[in-house]
Formats: C-alpha cells, sequence, structure tokens
C-alpha cells in the first residue's frame, strides 16, 4: 500500500490499520497524534481505523525537553 506520511511517499506492505502503521515505525507506544486525510484520529480506535491506497498521513509525536 502507498501512503503519504508526513509529506513523503512511502510503501508499506502488511498494513492495514493506523495501528498496524504505528507498529511498523516503531512508534506504538509513543504520544502522538494521528492525522488521516486531514481528521485527527482518536487514539482509542487507531486498530479500528483502516488505511487505502493513497491516504494522507500525518504523524505528530511530542518530545520532551527544555
Amino acid at each position: 500500500m502507498q501512503l503519504v506520511v508526513n509529506g513523503e511517499t512511502r510503501e508499506l506492505e502488511l498494513v492495514s490499520t493506523v495501528a498496524e502503521m504505528l507498529a511498523a515505525f516503531k512508534l506504538q507506544n509513543k504520544i502522538l497524534v494521528v492525522e488521516l486525510n486531514r481528521e485527527i484520529i482518536d487514539r482509542s480506535v487507531y486498530d479500528q481505523t483502516r488505511l487505502n491506497d493513497g491516504d494522507r498521513v500525518e504523524i505528530v509525536h511530542f518530545v520532551g525537553g527544555g
């Protein structure tokens, strides 16, 4: 499946949900926000939110520091 993730075209195999995509990027345990086709997705439905070829995803994760 081809997705545009943070502005970059990525080819991902064996990924069909937001949760699977985050696991593929090793981000499943991070504090972050996922926007799918300009809509923010609630964390509680990552495992139910299906991805489709050509979807646009923005992932914003937070970094502590000062």
